[in-house]
C-alpha cells in the first residue's frame, strides 16, 4: 500500500506513568507503521516532566491538555494544525470517552475507531455517584452513537459483540501481540505454591478479590504466597487487609516482572472486565496459566480448561476454589502450563500490525 500519513488520538502515550495495555498496543502498532514507511503523529495528554513534542520510535508525539482536557484540545489542534497537514487516516482510540472525531474531522481523512473495551462496570468502580450512574446509563452509549458507521477495531470477540449490540456496522477483531518471545521450554517454578497478581492496583481490577481468595487458599496451603506486582491508589487499602504470605513488589521493570511471573505457579486476574487481558497471554508465554473471572475480555484470553480456569464473576469463593483445584492437582497444572505456553506462541505484534493494516486498506476500498 502507498505511504500513508496517520494521525492517532489517544488520551495517554506509552511514556505516561499511568499507561496501560492500550498504550502498549498503540506503541507497537505505531512504530511498525513507521518501519513500513508510513508517517505517524500521536496526539495525547501531558504528564509531569513530559515534553510537549518529541519523536519516539519514529513516532511524532504532540502533547497538550490533561486527562480530561485532552479531548477538547484535540479538536483545537486539529482545527489549527493537523487539518493543514494532509493526513490520510485518523485513528480515534477510545478509552471510555472518545475524541468524537466524526463530528469535527472534515478534510477527507478516513476515520477508524479503536476500542479495546467498553467502560460499563468501570463507571461504578472508578467514578463517584451520580457520575457513575449517568456514565453507565447515558453518557457512554450517547458518545458511541457517533461511531456506528465508522470502521472499528477491537481486540476481542466479547467487545465486538458489545459494539454490535450497540448498533455498530463494521467491527473488526485485531489480536493483541507480545513484547517478547515465549519460552521454548517450561521454566523452573518455586518449590511452594505461588499465586501472582500483576497489574494496576485500582478498584476495577479487583486486586482485593485476589487477597480475599488467597485467605481461603492459605487455609489449604499454609506455605503458599500471593505476590502482588504493580502499584496504584488501592495499594494502601490492600496492605491493611493483607495476611502473612502476601508480598507487595510495587512497580518493577519489565524484566523483573517477567521473572516473578515465570517463577509463580499461576496468575490470578479478578478484573471486572478487560479488552483482552494482555497480562494473561504474557504470563502464558512464561509458562504460567491464569485463573480469572468469567468476564468480557478474560473469557477470550483464558481458554477455560485449556490455558487456565474461569470462575464465576465476583464470586470470591469460586475464585479460591478454582485456585485450589489448580494448586492441588499436579497433572492439571502440568497440562494447563504446557498448553498456555503453546497458546502464547501464536501472538506477535507483527501479526497485529498486519491485521490492523488490512482494516485500513478496507476503509480505503470502501468495504
Amino acid at each position: 500500500m502507498e505511504t500513508l500519513k496517520v494521525l492517532w488520538f489517544n488520551w495517554r502515550c506509552w511514556l505516561n506513568p499511568e499507561m496501560g495495555g492500550a498504550e502498549v498496543f498503540t506503541r507497537e502498532v505505531a512504530k511498525r507503521f513507521v518501519s513500513a514507511g508510513h508517517e505517524v503523529t500521536l496526539f495525547t495528554s501531558e504528564f509531569p516532566g513530559c515534553r510537549n513534542e518529541e519523536v519516539v520510535d519514529g513516532v511524532r508525539i504532540v502533547r497538550a491538555g490533561g486527562k480530561y482536557s485532552v479531548y477538547w484540545r484535540a479538536k483545537t489542534y486539529y482545527r489549527n494544525l493537523f487539518s493543514k497537514e494532509d493526513y490520510d487516516i485518523i485513528i480515534d482510540e477510545i478509552n471510555t470517552k472518545p475524541f468524537l472525531t466524526p463530528k469535527f474531522v472534515d478534510k477527507g481523512e478516513k476515520v477508524i475507531a479503536l476500542i479495546h473495551q467498553l467502560a460499563r462496570e468501570y463507571w461504578f468502580y472508578e467514578t463517584p455517584f451520580p457520575v457513575s450512574y449517568v456514565g453507565y446509563y447515558f453518557l457512554e452509549n450517547r458518545w458511541l452513537r457517533n461511531y456506528l458507521n465508522v470502521p472499528t477495531i477491537t481486540v476481542s470477540e466479547s467487545t465486538r459483540r458489545d459494539l454490535l449490540d450497540l448498533g455498530f456496522k463494521m467491527v473488526y477483531i485485531v489480536p493483541e501481540g507480545l513484547n517478547f518471545a515465549p519460552l521454548r521450554d517450561m521454566p523452573e517454578k518455586e518449590d511452594h505454591p505461588v499465586i501472582v497478581y500483576a497489574g494496576r492496583l485500582k478498584r476495577a481490577k479487583r486486586p482485593d478479590h485476589a487477597v480475599k481468595a488467597f485467605k481461603i487458599v492459605k487455609e489449604k496451603f499454609p506455605q503458599s504466597e500471593l505476590w502482588i506486582v504493580g502499584d496504584g491508589y488501592f495499594r494502601e487499602e490492600l496492605e491493611k487487609d493483607a495476611i502473612d504470605g502476601v508480598k507487595f513488589f510495587g512497580s518493577v521493570t519489565n524484566q523483573e516482572r517477567r521473572e516473578l511471573i515465570k517463577r509463580s505457579w499461576v496468575i490470578v486476574n479478578p478484573s471486572v472486565r478487560e479488552g483482552w487481558g494482555l497480562n494473561v497471554v504474557e504470563a502464558n508465554a512464561l509458562g504460567t496459566p491464569c485463573v480469572a473471572y468469567d468476564v468480557p475480555g478474560l473469557r477470550d484470553s483464558v481458554k477455560d480448561g485449556e490455558t487456565g480456569l474461569l470462575a464465576e464473576n465476583g464470586n470470591v469463593n469460586d475464585l479460591a476454589e478454582k485456585l485450589i483445584v489448580f494448586l492441588e492437582d499436579a497433572d492439571l497444572r502440568g497440562k494447563l502450563s504446557r498448553s498456555a505456553l503453546e497458546y502464547a506462541k501464536q501472538f506477535s505484534w507483527d501479526r497485529t500490525t498486519k491485521e490492523f493494516m488490512k482494516v485500513v486498506e478496507r476503509s480505503f476500498n470502501g468495504e
